[in-house]
């Protein structure tokens, strides 16, 4: 392996998982795709069970950031560290949910399911409020993270060869009630949603309010979050206003800190070489 391969990471400048999760406003996400791996029965059980997410709802925020960039944008030896480190975690995670069915985080449904929420959610993310995709590039982002997928445990007979394909598979889980919002995800949607007691509950709605409408409508329900027309043209006019202004905003700005860090890494040690 080069000193380049090694800077690049498992993608690297030119990948579209590059391009995508290095905008500030993809994180704005967050709260959606954790509200989506919650409304997995098992996901849940195991989050309640073996987290510090209701003690420490924003340090297990911030460690769950970090090790997604050391995956996305650390070095080659970075991402393996991470990988590894996520996996030993996972095998660590089992128990028991309330209804007494048995629940591992290595189950390779709900990893798929996990992996499926953060896709789906960075896609859709990034197309409203950052700038349209095309298929090919949702495809090849799809494509990108599949890799990760793959050394995080899910099968690769289970991991679906197309985006549409992965989106379908999501529709019908929570169609037949695989996904579907238990007591415990409950839980966890009011640490996640609500974190600061001490801050209006107004105000840290406003923080998710991309999250909320990126959640796909039947979740919300189930979750009991408000929602109406007039709340979609006003979060369909901020994305408008986004698409226009992001353009013009400094790179410095509105690329996450350690994708500007990889950047330069990668130029450091294309000098090199």
């Amino acid at each position: 392996m080069t000193a380049r391969d090694e800077a690049a990471g498992l993608f690297g400048p030119g990948s579209v998982s590059w391009r995508i999760d290095r905008e500030l406003v993809v994180l704005a996400g967050g709260s959606c795709a954790l509200l989506m791996q919650a409304a997995h029965p098992g996901v849940a059980a195991g989050v309640v069970e073996h987290s510090t997410y209701a003690s420490d709802p924003l340090g297990r925020l911030v460690r769950t950031l970090e090790s997604s960039f050391d995956v996305v944008f650390g070095s080659r030896s970075t991402a393996d560290a991470a990988i590894r480190r996520v996996n030993a975690i996972h095998r660590r995670v089992r128990g028991s949910r309330p209804d007494g069915t048995p629940y591992s985080a290595t189950d390779p449904l709900a990893l798929l399911w996990v992996h499926a929420t953060l896709v789906d959610t960075a896609l859709r993310v990034y197309g409203r409020f950052v700038a349209p995709l095309d298929p090919a590039e949702e495809q090849a982002y799809h494509e990108e993270s599949g890799r990760v997928a793959l050394l995080l445990g899910v099968p690769g007979d289970l991991l679906p060869p197309t985006i549409g394909e992965l989106r379908a598979w999501m529709s019908a889980r929570m169609a037949d009630g695989t996904i579907r919002v238990t007591p415990e995800a409950r839980r966890i949607a009011r640490s996640v949603l609500r974190p600061l007691p001490l801050v209006p509950g107004t105000l840290q709605d406003v923080a998710h309010l991309v999250s909320l409408a990126t959640l796909p409508s039947t979740l919300r329900r189930q979750y009991g979050i408000t929602w109406s027309p007039a709340r979609e043209r006003g979060i369909e006019r901020i994305a408008a206003m986004s698409r226009r202004t992001l353009p013009r905003i400094p790179a410095r700005l509105r690329h996450a800190p350690r994708a500007r860090a990889a950047d330069r890494r990668v130029r450091q040690a294309g000098s090199v070489t």
